[in-house]
């Protein structure tokens, strides 16, 4: 069966981009214009009840359910980083507070940098392969930091002053910063680089705060936003809504978040970094195809190709479908599922996520309502891949993004 699709030019937001309407305060891969998420639950006179995410990333559902009126909002996600930004956005916390800390901070800084013998006294984080990523000044710099930052009493304060450290990490190693992935810069271009790691970190912490409080504090008053780091698991709660941007395949070869967050989450103590992208969708290959449904031709197309990769592709589509059915059982009865996803091609052909989602929700009573195609122009993902790995012979991954309505029936 084919769901109907239909190309509404209304969603495609040409020229926009995040910041137009709430300005990240993090960078982070692949995040849903809010505009759409606005959009789509103002068509459907959504304005109330309860709001889930089950693939949170950085919270931009929960900027779209704020613009709307929406005071009751769950989300869940198990990269830290992620679990970072989205809190330190949606915790209401006294800018006058925020600014008296900024403050000492600094203070505290630039005082113990007097004295070269106090960089002797710290002792720097475990970070995997740290001198092929941060040189010496820069490491020590960090560190300094990164050790008044955990002097922080307040977990509030704390999580909202790492965010800005987590950027400065990223900005003063030698990863291309117009990378999602792990890649160094080329050695000419390290020779050159030198970044003033304090002067860029509290540039970071006012624009922060700057954004916070425009865009996000006024917005904070009697809200509840619930944001977990876990997966998603069926409760007691329930939803009225579900509006999310699920990940378009396995991070490994789509969007890889665990990479790109893993320098940022290491210097946060996290022990696992390295191994998110495989604790995540179609992170474990599956060790036979996925052939249910209206996926099942595709994935034996490339399975005539390449056999590992299509144990791989199965292995996404078996965890999405799953987690379908966790999220389908947690919809109240006439509640709305909203997902916005690409449909992205392996070995030359296309994958229809979109049917495969509107397919597995109604295997669990939710009646597909509508999908709507939009132009893909803003997105921060590549458009085209080598699926040869032979340098200039690229394909056109998504030029279009799929928004598909369900409506819970039972």
């Amino acid at each position: 069966m084919k769901y109907q699709v239909v190309r509404n030019e209304k969603y495609d937001f040409a020229g926009q981009y995040y910041s137009a309407v709430y300005p990240n305060l993090h960078k982070y891969p692949a995040t849903m214009l809010p505009q759409i998420g606005i959009e789509i639950l103002k068509e459907l006179n959504i304005s109330t009840g309860k709001l889930l995410d089950p693939y949170c990333g950085s919270g931009s559902s929960f900027a779209s359910g704020l613009e709307c009126g929406i005071t009751e909002m769950f989300g869940f996600d198990i990269n830290p980083l992620a679990i970072l930004i989205s809190k330190a956005k949606y915790t209401k916390i006294s800018i006058k507070k925020i600014t008296e800390v900024k403050t000492q901070l600094r203070h505290q800084i630039f005082e113990f940098i007097k004295d070269e013998e106090n960089f002797k006294k710290l002792i720097l984080p475990k970070i995997t392969n740290i001198n092929f990523w941060f040189s010496q000044e820069v490491l020590q710099n960090l560190n300094v930091i990164k050790y008044f930052l955990d002097q922080i009493e307040d977990e509030k304060i704390k999580r909202f002053f790492r965010v800005p450290f987590s950027e400065t990490v990223r900005e003063c190693s030698y990863t291309r910063n117009n990378e999602f992935k792990l890649y160094k810069m080329k050695s000419e271009a390290i020779l050159n680089f030198n970044p003033d790691v304090f002067g860029v970190y509290f540039k970071k912490v006012n624009d922060a705060i700057a954004i916070y409080e425009n865009f996000y504090y006024p917005k904070l008053n009697n809200i509840k936003i619930d944001i977990q780091y876990s997966k998603f698991e069926p409760s007691k709660n329930t939803f009225d809504v579900v509006l999310t941007s699920p990940p378009y395949g396995d991070s490994r070869t789509t969007v890889a978040y665990g990479q790109f967050s893993t320098l940022s989450n290491e210097w946060a103590g996290i022990d696992y970094a390295r191994k998110i992208d495989g604790m995540l969708m179609g992170g474990v290959k599956s060790k036979e195809l996925f052939l249910e449904g209206i996926i099942a031709d595709y994935i034996t197309e490339i399975n005539q190709e390449n056999h590992k990769r299509a144990l791989e592709v199965s292995s996404f589509y078996e965890d999405l479908g799953n987690s379908i059915d966790r999220i389908a059982q947690s919809i109240n009865k006439g509640g709305k599922s909203i997902y916005v996803v690409g449909n992205r091609t392996v070995k030359k052909i296309q994958l229809p996520t979109d049917q495969f989602i509107a397919e597995r929700f109604e295997k669990n009573g939710c009646k597909h309502l509508v999908t709507y195609e939009r132009a893909l122009s803003s997105k921060a993902m590549p458009s085209k891949n080598s699926p040869s790995n032979k340098t200039g012979n690229t394909l056109n991954t998504m030029l279009y993004e799929y928004i598909i309505i369900s409506e819970k029936n039972c």
